[in-house]
C-alpha cells in the first residue's frame, strides 16, 4: 500500500497542510486561535495571563495538527519559525506517532506554489 504523505508549512499562526498524491496538491489551512489582535488586546492585561492563554491556545493548535498527522505515514514539517520543532517534540513524546516518519526543514515565507513545489521535491527525492 502506498504511504500517505503530508507536507505542512507552518508558523505559530497558521499551518498549510498539503497531501502529496499523484493529484494536484490542495492546501488546507489550520489557524492558531491566538491571533496578533488578541495578543495586542491582552498586552494591556497581565503578561502572565496572556502567556497562559497563549500556551493553552498553542497546545490546542498543535493537538489539532497532531490529529491530522496521525492519518499519515510520512510527514514533512517546514517553515520559518520554531513552531515545527515544538510540534515535532510534542509528537515524539507521544507513542501514537512513533511509526510515523516526521522530518523538519527550515523554509522562509513562501507562496502557495512554492510550498507545493517544496513538498513535491521533498517527497520525490525521499
Amino acid at each position: 500500500m502506498e504511504a500517505k504523505k503530508l507536507g505542512i508549512w507552518m508558523d505559530h499562526a497558521n499551518a498549510h497542510l498539503m497531501e502529496y498524491t499523484n493529484q494536484p496538491i490542495e492546501t488546507k489551512t489550520i489557524e492558531s486561535k491566538f491571533t496578533h489582535q488578541e495578543k495586542e488586546h491582552s498586552i494591556g492585561k497581565s503578561e502572565n495571563l496572556m502567556h497562559n492563554k497563549e500556551q493553552h491556545q498553542e497546545a490546542a493548535y498543535y493537538k489539532q495538527l497532531g490529529e491530522v498527522i496521525k492519518k499519515y505515514d510520512d510527514v514533512l514539517l517546514f517553515g520559518p519559525t520554531q513552531a515545527k520543532v515544538e510540534l515535532l517534540n510534542l509528537l515524539r513524546a507521544d507513542h501514537h506517532f512513533e511509526k510515523i516518519k516526521i522530518e523538519t526543514k527550515h523554509a522562509d515565507k513562501m507562496t502557495v506554489n512554492e510550498q507545493h513545489a517544496f513538498v513535491r521535491d521533498y517527497f520525490t527525492e525521499n
